[in-house]
């Protein structure tokens, strides 16, 4: 069997198990009918500019409208689900620990009269790239405008604590994290783009978003020193080098700042970039050998096509307690 032949049929194998998989949690989340506000799993509609949208919300254990909860919101990645990013990435399981909302929109796939698909209905985000091939770029999905009706939503079901709302995301979900920072930031807390870009030039937000980014050194889907973003042979846009993404953050930081080691353990550094007397940050986590996976969760995607999930580092964990240190000033 030759490379090629091999890289076809592991891709096949591989999507295979994800139009598979997602089928059955899509059907899953569809016989979930939200009562009273109590501990579990719920997909609630939202109608937007003649569509419906959609989002997924795990409540936790010991949820109770005595006091106001965080809220993490998780965006999938291009082609995933809510509820794959559900399982994917341990979110809920998180939530239940430490007591927060967590939120999986679902993106907007090609064909809205049937459900999301890997395999021939992708869900996609307009992260405001301009990237050909991305369905919900090419579309022009309001997507930004769906997550503030999504925040209103929830402000209106829940008690949310509006201090403490976060947004993190995998590949073009972490995109799509990126632009909500750049665009609706006096909503968001902080942010935690997972293995995607920075694709907007010129839109300085009103309040610098505290910013975590993690990647891997070798995600071929989102290569690390930049370059063209392929899959077998179409392209999807050329992505900044990872320095220079970290380094407009930085800028807008609007001070010296101080770039610190804070992590260094089996092949994963974190570098904080921070100003003397100024909560803001931009954080750095940079795993040697990582393909294109959420580091320390599961995966379905192939590893001759994503490169290797190494699992050197718990992204949720880490993320977390960056969270933990952030609110709204």
């Amino acid at each position: 069997m030759t490379h090629s032949t091999k890289f076809i049929a592991a891709v096949f194998w591989g999507l295979l198990f994800l139009f598979v998989y997602q089928g059955a949690l899509a059907k899953e989340t569809a016989l979930l009918t939200p009562g009273n506000v109590s501990p579990g799993t719920y997909s609630y509609p939202i109608a937007l500019n003649g569509f419906n949208r959609h989002y997924v919300i795990h409540i936790p254990q010991g949820y109770h409208d005595n006091k106001k909860w965080p809220v993490v919101i998780m965006f999938h990645g291009g082609g995933g689900t809510a509820k794959w990013a559900l399982w994917e990435t341990g979110w809920t399981e998180k939530a239940d620990q430490e007591g927060f909302l967590a939120v999986f929109p679902e993106g907007t796939p090609p064909d809205p009269s049937r459900p999301g698909r890997f395999l021939g209905n992708p869900q996609t985000w307009n992260d405001g790239s301009n990237r050909h091939g991305v369905g919900a770029v090419d579309r022009e999905v309001a997507d930004v405008a769906f997550v503030s009706a999504m925040l209103s939503d929830l402000g209106k079901r829940f008690k949310v604590d509006e201090d403490r709302i976060y947004v993190t995301g995998f590949s073009n979900g972490a995109s799509m994290s990126f632009r909500l920072s750049r665009e609706i930031s006096s909503s968001i807390a902080a942010a935690a783009p997972v293995a995607g870009a920075d694709w907007l030039e010129g839109k300085k937000p009103k309040r610098l978003v505290p910013l975590l980014y993690i990647t891997g050194t070798a995600d071929p889907l989102n290569p690390f020193q930049g370059g063209e973003i392929r899959i077998g042979l179409k392209s999807y846009g050329k992505k900044p080098a990872t320095q220079e993404i970290i380094e407009k953050w930085v800028a807008m930081l609007d001070c010296k700042a101080i770039p610190q080691v804070i992590y260094d353990q089996d092949g994963a550094r974190g570098t904080t970039y921070g100003c003397p007397g100024k909560e803001e940050e931009v954080v750095l986590y940079a795993i040697d050998g990582h393909g294109h996976h959420w580091p320390g969760g599961r995966s379905a995607l192939p590893e001759i096509l994503a490169g290797k999930n190494t699992a050197k580092l718990k992204a949720t964990d880490v993320i977390w307690d960056f969270f933990k240190r952030h609110a709204l000033p």
